[in-house]
């Protein structure tokens, strides 16, 4: 079973990458956008440019979205999941020490989530995979010998 298990292991990567980073765009349209309940339930959006709500809004949007398509997987999760670091020991932590008591579960996750994934890389179905192999063919083709 384990070779098999190892064998599904970059698609069940690739699912992961998608599902965690649609999660997070949802989470940085509904803050900037309003759509889905909006930042406060009702629809309603954050302030443009206020600190700091605003501006991670506009980092989960677009981590989000680069690592739901695989495109610079690790440096978009990397970023990605400092920033729910910094959500959680700026925004939870200081209510309480345990997430489960302040709160601050989903910041803890995505941030674990993100940073294995900037580990990991991206996994199956992505568009770093699919311009890796196509420089690879063009790196192969203009490196053979042209013949006549």
């Amino acid at each position: 079973m384990a070779p098999r298990m190892n064998d599904a292991q970059p698609y069940a990567i690739g699912l992961f990458r998608m599902v965690i980073g649609l999660l997070f765009t949802c989470h940085g349209a509904a803050w900037l956008f309003g759509v889905l309940g909006g930042a406060t339930g009702d629809g309603g959006t954050i302030p443009a440019g206020t600190w700091p709500d605003w501006y991670a809004a506009l980092i989960e949007l677009v981590t989000g979205g680069l690592v739901l398509l695989g495109l610079g997987t690790r440096g978009a999760a990397f970023v990605a999941s400092g920033s729910m670091a910094y959500a959680y020991f700026d925004m939870h932590q200081p209510v309480a020490l345990w997430p489960i008591q302040n709160g601050g579960e989903l910041p803890v996750l995505f941030c674990w989530c993100f940073l294995l994934l900037a580990f990991t890389g991206s996994g199956a179905f992505s568009l770093d995979r699919l311009l890796a192999s196509r420089s690879a063919t063009v790196d192969k083709q203009s490196s053979e010998p042209i013949t006549a």
